[in-house]
């Protein structure tokens, strides 16, 4: 099972950009909490009690128990927004989990013992597919984390999510069996020289065949023969 945060926030009384900004301004990161068929609530969170979980690579996939006026609401991350240039949460979402409730959550996906798989040993890579699996299931059932085996994979392998066992309860939300890994052999590169093609120096140049025309406005053509002499005038 998942680790539960413990968050405290603040109602917001307005909606709206202007409203989002003068809440950042203060250090505080807006957000809404939605779902269970109720109303959603505006909220704020301190940016620095945020922040953390939101590094974490997990934050999507956490149980977070927020108190908001005393009242303490099970909740999951939904969403996270960020200013495009620096980076900075500018909002978070939040669905309110109601008791029982089923949901798709995105589980981050480990691997183990790649160093001892054959196909790696004989110099083959191992191809990381999914880095996290979306799975259906209850807030209580969350899984931490899908641990992969890849010790026995050889080249050309792979594992699909369908071979790995899920907690009890916890199914795929993909229609379609996710691959997981795969083990490929590694490219080796080979150097093709390309042909070059071979300088003829000018001084080595074929001479033109012997009575064939010299080139017009050469500078080796010869000069244009003396004109004949005239035929002799009949007497």
């Amino acid at each position: 099972m998942s680790k539960i945060v413990q968050l405290k926030a603040a109602p917001r009384a307005r909606a709206g950009k202007g409203a989002s900004r003068a809440v950042r301004r203060e250090g505080l990161v807006p957000g809404v909490v939605y779902g269970d068929k109720k109303e959603p609530q505006l909220i704020s969170l301190a940016y620095r009690e945020v922040q953390p979980h939101v590094q974490s690579g997990r934050f999507l996939s956490t149980l977070i128990d927020l108190e908001v006026d005393g009242k303490t609401v099970r909740a999951i991350p939904r969403d996270v927004q960020f200013e495009p240039v620096r980076d900075f949460i500018v909002h978070v979402d939040f669905l309110r989990l109601g008791k029982g409730a089923r949901f798709v959550v995105d589980v981050p996906v480990t691997f183990k013992n790649q160093e001892s798989s054959p196909g790696v040993k004989t110099g083959g890579v191992l191809n990381i597919v999914s880095h996290d699996v979306a799975l259906y299931c209850t807030p209580e059932l969350i899984p931490d984390a899908i641990v992969v085996d890849c010790g026995a994979l050889q080249i050309g392998q792979s594992i699909h999510l369908s071979e790995i066992e899920l907690p009890k309860g916890v199914t795929s939300a993909a229609r379609d069996d996710v691959t997981l890994c795969t083990v490929t052999a590694q490219a080796k590169e080979e150097e093709v020289a390309a042909p070059v093609a071979a300088e003829v120096p000018a001084t080595a140049q074929k001479a033109p065949a012997a009575g064939a025309a010299p080139a017009a406005g050469g500078k080796d053509a010869k000069a244009p023969a003396a004109a004949a002499a005239p035929a002799a005038k009949k007497k």
